[in-house]
């Protein structure tokens, strides 16, 4: 009897093996037959094994690597992403690979983003895999949602950062970089007038107080307790879960997991708690529409304090790690050109004076404009818009089996030479000074925000958090590079300094 199990359980290991490879060769046959073809993957783990033998030799092969104080984006691109710039070279613009059960698309063509930018149709949306391997984080809030559910969230959500809402949040965004301000001068001043600064925590304050005020209102406080459980919740999730190579890794007791699976209970037991206190008060703020959010309209699967909970992390790892990173990227940036910080500081002591910028100020600065969208170049924080087709597609003139999925990479599209000019991989503002039409070649080549109907729709805070932020900290401070500052970016759920960022900062 046992010898017959045992038969059975292999004649059908056999056949799950014959239908994962006929399925994967069915996609790769009609992929090839568009003349879209990609690095040959082995049946278990896809093209895993190839992207770890290229991440191997990289450290010793890249000269760029010998100078930890090299700054360029072309050190970043090529390192954090080696293999998809091999791929490129061998297949071209347009290539499909595999990790592990998942079958990818990816795309730097300027055609095929059009085409999927002006994309209406729900069969395109979010990949599965969202929801599956970083369930804990994401669940089904905004980021990983589709269809009716997501459009249900996004007319929730959306409002709320519209341009004229967030104007009237440029005061909260003041009072909180002033704050920053205060903690930056009592070290300053401390270190006789020049301080080293690692950079990083204060500006997740900055960007975790804004949010949570926005959120909460006067109870903000409450909201600020949630940041350390989620900030260890992104970390223990930023590690790629293909990476591992281990077919459904998610559900494996391992030690990663079950802090994963604590701290979302934590995060949920939390939130519940402020929405049961919240609903005591008339205090009309971002949990208030949730709650409302969570009483009509489609919710899909979720309960209404699952929607609650899972949109407010959506909207907390948008608005308070996404924008920070941005922030200190741009931060180290400004450090490391001191003629465009002077710039900066010129224009805003000509608008300002003595005065906190409000948002008609902000409005006239040209220079800090440039500024900004030259670091979202560079350093957008993400560094893919991922899409799946839900249905079988044609974008264009390409066909999308269902399933698929479609990764543009921003990096690769904002650093193209061919797009950008010969300075591509340098920090140079004033190619923006005609707007992105004059910056580049096309306007698909700029994305820092996502394309087509899933575009950030926080994506006006975003750019007004950073604005405030460096008009306020050049307008009070010079700041260059320390020399203990390590150039090291790492890629994780975000494109993040490994090491935080070092900042020599002295008072003007």
């Amino acid at each position: 009897m046992e010898q017959v199990l045992l038969s059975l359980m292999f004649i059908l290991l056999i056949c799950l093996c014959l239908f994962f490879w006929l399925k994967l060769e069915n996609i790769r046959l009609k992929f090839s037959r568009q003349g879209i073809i990609g690095p040959l993957p082995s049946l278990i783990t896809g093209n895993i094994p190839e992207i770890k033998q290229i991440m191997s030799v990289v450290p010793n092969s890249d000269p760029a690597n010998k100078d930890p104080k090299d700054i360029s984006p072309f050190y970043c691109s090529l390192n954090l992403f080696p293999y998809f710039k091999q791929w490129t070279k061998q297949y071209g613009g347009t290539f499909m690979f595999t990790l592990g059960r998942q079958h990818f698309l990816y795309v730097t063509d300027l055609k095929l983003v059009k085409e999927i930018s002006i994309f209406k149709s729900w069969d395109l949306g979010k990949p599965a895999y969202l929801q599956k391997d970083r369930g804990p984080l994401l669940g089904k809030g905004l980021i990983s949602t589709n269809g009716a559910v997501w459009s249900h969230q996004r007319k929730t959500i959306g409002p709320q950062l519209y341009v004229e809402k967030v104007k009237d949040t440029v005061n909260i965004i003041v009072e909180s970089a002033c704050t920053l301000i205060k903690s930056w001068d009592n070290v300053v001043k401390a270190e006789d007038g020049v301080a080293e600064l690692i950079v990083d925590e204060y500006v997740r304050n900055f960007t975790s107080e804004i949010i949570s005020k926005m959120m909460f209102g006067n109870n903000f406080f409450e909201g600020m307790k949630l940041f350390p459980k989620l900030k260890t919740l992104i970390d223990i999730m930023s590690t790629p879960t293909f990476l591992s190579g281990v077919p459904f890794s998610r559900f494996l007791p391992t030690k990663k997991n079950k802090v994963a699976w604590g701290l979302e209970k934590e995060i949920y037991a939390i939130i519940m708690d402020i929405v049961k206190k919240h609903k005591a008060t008339t205090s009309e703020n971002m949990l208030q529409t949730l709650m409302e959010g969570s009483m009509n309209g489609e919710l899909g699967p979720s309960t209404a304090d699952q929607f609650i909970v899972d949109n407010w992390k959506a909207v907390y790892l948008g608005a308070f790690e996404v924008n920070a990173v941005v922030a200190i990227w741009g931060l180290m940036l400004l450090a490391s050109h001191p003629e465009w910080q002077a710039r900066v500081r010129s224009e805003v002591q000509e608008v300002c004076g003595d005065k906190p910028p409000d948002a008609n100020m902000l409005g006239k600065m040209k220079v800090l404009r440039m500024v900004i969208q030259e670091i979202l170049r560079l350093y957008p924080g993400v560094a893919f818009v991922s899409r799946q087709a839900l249905q079988d597609l044609k974008l264009g003139d390409t066909c999308v089996p269902k399933g698929v999925n479609i990764w543009i990479w921003m990096l690769a599209l904002h650093r193209d030479p061919e797009l950008w000019g010969p300075d591509a991989d340098k920090f140079n503002p004033e190619r923006f000074a005609n707007g992105v039409s004059g910056a580049c070649k096309s306007p698909q080549a700029y994305i820092p925000f996502g394309v087509g109907t899933r575009v950030c729709p926080g994506q006006n805070l975003a750019i007004t958090e950073l604005k405030v932020l460096f008009a306020m900290v050049v307008s009070k401070f010079s700041l260059d590079i320390s020399p203990n500052y390590h150039h090291s970016p790492r890629y994780g759920l975000l494109v993040e300094p490994e090491h935080g960022v070092n900042l020599l900062v002295k008072n003007i």
